[in-house]
């Protein structure tokens, strides 16, 4: 059974885009197939898979106004089994341009539902925020994956989330659970991140990750030689922890079997 993923946070700069192509690349090599979306007008994940600007069209924006069919735009990867369907800023606009749409809070829903059997695992990569891009995400997937940046205001932002989520899971996608929230940017040598640490697992218990994504040089340089941090070098701390993050994920019966509600 296929298994989509949204990867959600209001907040820019927390490794939702670094989680959303590392978690894809990692559940490859394991042999899943995999397709990223990159539902965020900046395209980041674009960029991290060296897709330039100007091989971005048609991408998510054409497949939400309903002008390209989802299989059509689909781009290969340097990752075997790995696609991706690139954004482009012009989809910062696509909430104005579909306002007389009905149910357009299931267009990527519908789309999605329109693919081949081909994909084991869909990774969306949701933008900052919480609006009509997010909530398009959310009515499309199965499950939500929360990266947290182990910070002093984490637990504030979270509970924000978590709200939209029931939400969406109450009014418009019912089948819609909470897979985990995942500690990203630890410093273990920092003791705010240790706090941060200890207060979310102490609030929401066994639905934090075991696994941490710490801080770390690779991580960041990556997106910037257009590969994945498992790519661009494998024996990495952060590589293990991506790695180690989607055996966990794999455990939990994602992808390939869903595992219980969490809401």
């Amino acid at each position: 059974m296929r298994t989509v993923f949204s990867i959600v946070n209001q907040k820019g700069g927390v490794g939702k885009t670094t989680t959303a192509v590392n978690l894809a690349t990692a559940l490859s090599i394991t042999g899943k197939s995999c397709l990223v979306i990159d539902l965020d007008p900046q395209g980041n994940a674009s960029t991290g898979f060296a897709i330039p600007s100007e091989q971005r069209s048609p991408g998510s924006y054409e497949v939400l106004i309903q002008k390209s069919n989802i299989l059509d735009v689909i781009r290969p990867t340097e990752v075997s089994g790995l696609g991706l369907i690139p954004s482009r800023v012009e989809l910062s606009n696509v909430e104005h341009e579909l306002i007389k749409f009905d149910n357009r809070e299931y267009l990527l829903k519908t789309a999605i539902e329109s693919l081949p059997a081909r994909y084991d695992s869909i990774i969306i990569d949701c933008p900052p925020g919480l609006g009509f891009l997010t909530t398009n995400a959310l009515v499309a997937s199965d499950k939500v994956l929360i990266p947290l940046q182990c910070e002093f205001y984490a637990l504030e932002g979270l509970s924000q989330i978590l709200r939209v989520i029931k939400k969406v899971k109450s009014e418009l996608n019912p089948s819609l659970n909470l897979d985990g929230i995942l500690l990203t940017m630890y410093d273990a040598r920092n003791k705010l991140s240790f706090q941060v640490e200890e207060d979310v697992r102490e609030v929401m218990g066994s639905i934090v990750y075991k696994t941490i994504i710490p801080r770390n040089i690779k991580i960041s340089e990556s997106p910037s030689h257009g590969k994945p941090v498992l790519l661009y070098d494998h024996k990495c701390i952060g590589s293990e922890a991506y790695v180690n993050l989607a055996a966990e994920v794999l455990k939990r019966g994602s992808f390939g079997g869903l595992g219980k509600s969490s809401l």
